[in-house]
């Protein structure tokens, strides 16, 4: 519980700067005992009648699933919304909205489509706002992913991450996980698909390399991984991703110039024989269904620390 009776700041997760290289470290350590908690039918419950609203202006899997079932293992109660059965950015102006779910609620997991909604939503909470996915960034993701590297490889400071695939919010946040958690990322991406440095913000140059050569981004690297090359709100744009994109299929030749030890992973949804070969996700080198799991470890111990503090 927290040390201090005083109430505590309201923190927002909405991009991977919202919190610091130790808190990331006390979330990575807390993530750890809650899993092995879950492992071991440990019941663990420090959100008990806390309740958390999820709104979903984009259809989701993982993202619902490991949410909705995180909160409820951890003692608390969900409460699902959609566009279609709330007035979220319709009738009411997002900021009513916000001032309204906010009274009601402990916390709000928002899954949308421009980072400009949530930032506007969480700058009228009363409560913690969490990013559930953007076009600009995905924060959660690359929160499971890195807890996952480490889980199976240790530290990822001084490392390299190949990203291998559209300049996307995966990339975008790949790139802002660089900056500050110390290790670097390799980025190719088509003509036409780069990532914009004026939305990742990175500081530091030397935690990025682009390469206009997959293959060469891939030398190296102790973790190389990718995304769907069509995300969620672009689908016109099909057809001419899948000419642009086809050099950038994550195969085995890119993984043998890899270190012999990385891993791969994909966010998933994931389309075998586009932007990774069926041999690649199910490979030995795949960490793809441990990264889907983590997703509910590290968001539970994310929920705990915007709630209670460090614990």
């Amino acid at each position: 519980m927290p040390t201090s009776s005083q109430a505590m700041p309201i923190r927002h997760y909405l991009q991977f700067t919202d919190l610091t290289a130790d808190e990331y470290a006390h979330i990575f350590q807390r993530a750890a005992s809650i899993k092995a908690k879950f492992k071991a039918y440990e019941k663990y419950q420090p959100l008990t009648d806390r309740t958390m609203a999820m709104i979903f202006e984009k259809a989701s899997t993982r993202t619902r699933v490991s949410f909705e079932a995180g909160m409820y293992q951890m003692g608390g109660s969900v409460v699902h919304l959609t566009t279609g059965d709330s007035q979220l950015g319709r009738a009411e102006p997002i900021e009513d909205s916000a001032r309204v779910i906010s009274r009601m609620v402990d916390l709000v997991m928002i899954r949308t489509f421009g980072q400009d909604k949530i930032e506007k939503f969480a700058a009228y909470s009363r409560v913690p706002v969490i990013n559930g996915l953007t076009n600009e960034f995905h924060p959660c993701q690359i929160l499971a992913d890195i807890f996952t590297y480490i889980e199976h490889r240790g530290s990822i400071q001084g490392k390299t991450v190949a990203w291998v695939g559209d300049g996307n919010n995966m990339a975008n946040t790949w790139l802002q996980a660089a900056d500050l958690l110390g290790f670097k990322v390799h980025l190719s991406t088509p003509s036409g698909y780069e990532v914009d440095p004026a939305v990742v913000g990175v500081r530091s140059p030397d935690s990025t390399q682009f390469f206009k050569d997959p293959m060469q981004a891939c030398q190296g690297a102790d973790l190389v991984t990718t995304d769907v090359w069509t995300s969620m709100g672009y689908e016109a744009e099909n057809e001419a991703r899948k000419k642009a994109f086809a050099d950038w299929c994550v195969d085995e030749d890119m993984m043998k110039v890899a270190k012999p030890d990385a891993l791969f992973m994909h966010c998933l949804p994931a389309h075998r024989g586009e932007e990774v070969s069926a041999e690649v996700i199910d490979g030995p080198q795949s960490v793809v269904w441990d990264e889907a799991e983590n997703r509910m470890h590290v968001q539970k111990a994310l929920m705990e620390f915007l709630v209670l503090g460090k614990v």
